[in-house]
């Protein structure tokens, strides 16, 4: 647990720390679809259906550019 943590905020990026930030960029982007579906589709579906639809398709644009810029970051100093 100390590596991983001495790993994390030192910088380095190895395969755990990877999946740590892209866990991370999930559930933000999770909580940012949730909101922006409420936003734009909250009145017209229902607030909770459109946070449900949201929340579903927020990571769809987040998960490939994440693991793109970590593979970017690893291989290129």
């Amino acid at each position: 647990m100390t590596d991983l943590l001495t790993n994390f905020l030192g910088g380095e990026i190895n395969i755990i720390t990877g999946l740590v930030w892209l866990l991370i960029a999930t559930v933000l982007s999770m909580i940012g679809g949730a909101i922006g579906g409420m936003i734009l589709a909250g009145k017209d579906i229902g607030y909770s259906f459109s946070a449900m639809m949201g929340g579903l398709c927020g990571p769809a644009g987040v998960i490939p550019a994440m693991v793109f810029g970590l593979l970017l970051l690893k291989f290129i100093p």
